[in-house]
């Protein structure tokens, strides 16, 4: 099953993040624009900060616990300290496969009540939601200590029309 079209075009900001304390800024800045049935895509090669932003997301959504990789227990929910909604945060790394094998996740039924990010989604939770935010981390490969990260945040669907995602760079 295809993902639904999005029927508004696209929101877009690029940022150019120098280190990973800049990259938790970006997520504590990102949070003051999540609500519960948000789904964040985080796509980025190994290294590039999706877990770094994920844990600026937590701190600035309020959440308890400590933001690391889920990578091996796939799925971790961090309960909001604040009356806000809770962090299911996923790493998709290891499911090789779409929706199907994520289903047992249940994140169709966490979505509407959570903020739900996904590193390694990339054509797997698509059809959650045709409102959704992805954020492409890139960053420089091979042998290098480049900090620099290039950070595009594209907002798709009609709840993103009205968010002005330039205030991540503010």
């Amino acid at each position: 099953m295809e993902a639904p079209a999005a029927p508004h075009n696209p929101v877009e900001t690029q940022l150019i993040v120098n280190s990973p304390e800049q990259m938790r800024e970006v997520g504590r800045r990102l949070a003051k624009l999540l609500r519960a049935g948000d789904l964040v895509m985080l796509t980025g090669e190994l290294g590039a900060g999706k877990t770094t932003l994920t844990r600026g997301l937590g701190e600035g959504l309020g959440v308890r616990g400590a933001v690391t990789s889920p990578t091996f227990v796939i799925a971790r929910v961090h309960p909001s300290l604040v009356d806000g909604p809770p962090l299911v945060h996923v790493d998709a790394y290891r499911l090789a496969g779409g929706l199907d094998e994520m289903e047992d996740l249940d994140l169709d039924v966490s979505l509407p009540d959570s903020v739900i990010v996904v590193e390694w989604g990339e054509g797997k939770v698509e059809e959650l939601t045709e409102d959704r935010l992805q954020v492409v981390i890139h960053r420089a490969v091979g042998d290098t200590t480049d900090e620099v990260r290039h950070v595009t945040v594209t907002g798709l669907g009609e709840r993103w029309t009205t968010v002005d995602l330039g205030a991540l760079s503010a």
